[in-house]
């Protein structure tokens, strides 16, 4: 069988089809969203970062898998000296491999969430045992993510052809009154009052690109003309605090004839973005954000950079 969408659903409800006691997931990348699902899973499991032999992993994110490490009591977080690009989810019973998925989907929200974007496909039998013999190899050159030494983790530096900054303000400079951070203070939304959104400006994808991906068209949704919807991205958002949480890509502006994303938020609640920012900048939760608590606090905008596929830092720190 081969899998092209729902492919979150099916990593984590397999395990119902097969006795199983371990699950063991090879990524290239991954985040901390579906590594944190885990916890509720009644076997134990083994992920492995497989390309940080190649390229290190960024402070932020170690600090993000270490704070699961030690709060997730059935899992264990590897990184693997030899740089695995590969994606395999293996449920294994007593050492032996009972069922397997290999393909192109990382194990982070955006990998596992974007319809026909990665594909992962059912292996044969007769190939459980050399793939058993590849997850020992790599786990064998493999270390916990508790031991990783100082001088391996990558300080991020952020630099202006890296990092984009991201307004909070409107074009007339202040924070607008029924949109962006104050996007759940117009009673005409659909919306709760501390629904939130961060703007994406044209400019910011012209000088951005790649940390603003187009929007994929889903060939099995249509709107009412026949045309095909197009898909909001999932993503990991890590704070500079070390809070993280779901996020959208949402909203749709063309550019240069590409239909890019207009804004991000929270997901699947709006609310959590605008309940942890009016946290931060001290203003009470279901009341407006106005400049003036922007610039109290320090700044008005966000710093935006990529640690890996789908998972960013947001940087609000002062």
């Amino acid at each position: 069988m081969l899998y092209t969408e729902n492919l979150e659903e099916i990593i984590f409800h397999r395990h119902e089809m097969f006795q199983t006691d371990e699950l063991i997931v090879l990524s290239g990348y991954v985040g901390p969203r579906p590594i944190q699902r885990l916890n509720n899973m009644p076997f134990q499991s083994r992920i492995v970062y497989g390309m940080y032999g190649a390229e290190g992993i960024q402070r932020i994110l170690h600090n993000s898998l270490i704070g699961l490490q030690n709060e997730i009591k059935n899992i264990n977080i590897f990184y693997s000296s030899l740089p695995v690009h590969s994606k395999c989810y293996a449920w294994r019973n007593k050492g032996q491999i009972v069922h397997a998925l290999v393909g192109s989907a990382n194990f982070s929200s955006n990998g596992l969430t974007t319809p026909f974007r990665e594909i992962l496909a059912e292996t044969t039998h007769d190939t459980f045992n050399p793939l058993n013999e590849y997850i020992t190899r790599v786990l064998n050159n493999s270390i916990s993510c508790l031991e990783v030494e100082a001088f391996q983790i990558i300080e991020q530096v952020e630099t202006p052809e890296a990092t984009c900054l991201l307004s909070l303000l409107g074009r007339d400079g202040e924070v607008q009154n029924a949109a962006g951070l104050n996007w759940g203070q117009n009673p005409l939304n659909h919306t709760t009052r501390n629904d939130a959104y961060i703007k994406i400006r044209v400019q910011d994808i012209r000088n951005f690109p790649d940390l603003f991906p187009p929007k994929q068209l889903n060939p099995l949704r249509f709107d009412g003309r026949g045309r095909m919807h197009r898909h909001n991205d999932a993503i990991e958002i890590i704070w500079d605090d070390g809070i993280s949480m779901e996020g959208l890509l949402f909203g749709n502006q063309p550019i240069d004839g590409i239909v890019y994303p207009k804004q991000v938020s929270s997901f699947p609640h709006a609310s959590q973005l605008g309940e942890y920012l009016r946290r931060r900048l001290g203003v009470p939760l279901g009341q407006p954000v106005r400049r003036l608590h922007l610039n109290k606090y320090g700044r008005t905008n966000v710093s935006i950079s990529q640690i890996n596929e789908g998972v960013y830092k947001f940087d609000f720190s002062v």
